[in-house]
């Protein structure tokens, strides 16, 4: 892949120093905050990778990049695929509309990107 086509990966990579240094400052937020993710998204009645997909829709609706990002690599860690990220989506698009659609894409996008490097690793 060209650095064009891994654009989510440089969403995470910018991410990560800034996250880092906010960490540092509140380690107790992040502390809590890691503990409700681990909790929230582990399986139960609904499997992980459904959680994922609905955090990534989630991230759709409110316009948040890294949200998408993180859920799409989590979501396809989880075994999901690009229909099932779609229809996820899809349900984004019907709950928002228009803005949907374009952080819709983006989503695809990403799910796409973390697909294809799961296939080549």
């Amino acid at each position: 892949m060209d650095d064009g086509e891994q654009h989510y990966h440089g969403v995470l990579d910018e991410l990560r120093p800034e996250h880092r240094a906010l960490r540092q400052a509140i380690p107790e937020v992040y502390q809590g905050f890691n503990a409700i993710s681990a909790a929230a998204l582990s399986d139960g009645a609904l499997s992980r990778k459904v959680k994922e997909l609905i955090a990534m829709t989630i991230g759709v609706v409110h316009g948040c990049d890294g949200c998408i990002a993180s859920h799409a690599k989590g979501a396809v860690r989880a075994g999901a695929t690009e229909q099932e990220a779609a229809e996820a989506i899809a349900v984004g698009i019907m709950m928002h509309g228009g803005p949907a659609t374009v952080y819709g894409a983006r989503a695809f996008s990403a799910i796409r990107e973390f697909s294809a490097e799961t296939v080549t690793t």
